[in-house]
């Protein structure tokens, strides 16, 4: 898996947070979160340099410590996309791929998956993965995203609902075929984060709180990948818990 396109990778983390303050910062098996993600940026065969962007000197100081290069930027941004575009403003990129700063468990290999559609087909503009739903519990969540795609791989919808509907009531044994959870990594052409940055914010964004629909609202096409990635986003100190289950066993197992 080659390319000769120059690929940025973008790493948006802020210290601020409602729910948990400080999160980049805080250590599973004494490394920090930011570090985990920074690590498995690096694993991609595609991606030519990996830039953590942040608005707090804590994280930039944390990140230069282990060898990772961080970007100040604005501290009024509104989204993490917002930052990225920030980044790439400054970064000359053919692709650039929006990497979650609380995914201490993202691999290369499923950066690369995300990232490769777009490498064979130029007119995708922007791309993103999915995985399967494991349980009900996922499913009916609704701080995990669902996804449908249509034949062809594009996106047709997301949701903090689950969808599809089944209307003749399909039991549990159903869901890890039909539906999907979407998995917030995203691809963008690099001149097309630019104008979907400068596009209103969409009504069915507003509903959902999901800026993804800003693109498909305003008729942009976004590839999802299936994967097999079974990570844990850190939002709460319950997440940071169930990430070090898992890493610890990786690690030790």
């Amino acid at each position: 898996m080659s390319t000769d396109l120059n690929i940025l990778g973008v790493i948006p983390a802020r210290y601020t947070s409602t729910r948990f303050p400080g999160k980049p910062l805080k250590e599973i098996l004494g490394k920090p979160i930011i570090q985990y993600v920074w690590e498995g940026a690096k694993q991609s065969k595609l991606i030519t340099r990996v830039v953590v962007a942040t608005d707090d000197e804590r994280i930039k100081v944390a990140v230069e410590s282990f060898g990772g290069e961080a970007m100040m930027t604005s501290p009024d941004h509104k989204t993490g996309t917002d930052r990225v575009a920030e980044v790439a403003r400054k970064i000359e990129a053919d692709l650039v791929v929006n990497i979650q700063g609380d995914e201490p468990l993202i691999r290369g290999d499923i950066i690369d998956q995300a990232v490769w559609p777009l490498v064979e087909d130029s007119s995708i503009p922007m791309g993103t993965i999915c995985a399967k739903i494991k349980d009900d519990e996922e499913l009916n969540s609704r701080n995990i995203v669902k996804v449908i795609v249509d034949k062809k791989g594009f996106a047709i919808y997301f949701s903090r609902l689950p969808i599809p509907f089944l209307r003749d009531g399909a039991g549990v044994s159903d869901i890890t075929s039909i539906y999907r959870k979407h998995i917030g990594l995203y691809v963008y052409r690099a001149d097309f984060l630019p104008v979907f940055n400068s596009l209103q914010e969409s009504v069915l964004e507003q509903a959902e709180k999901l800026e993804q629909l800003r693109a498909i609202e305003n008729g942009y096409r976004i590839r999802v990948v299936f994967t097999d990635y079974e990570g844990v986003g850190i939002d709460t100190p319950e997440d940071l818990e169930t990430a070090e289950k898992i890493l610890r066993g990786k690690i030790f197992n």
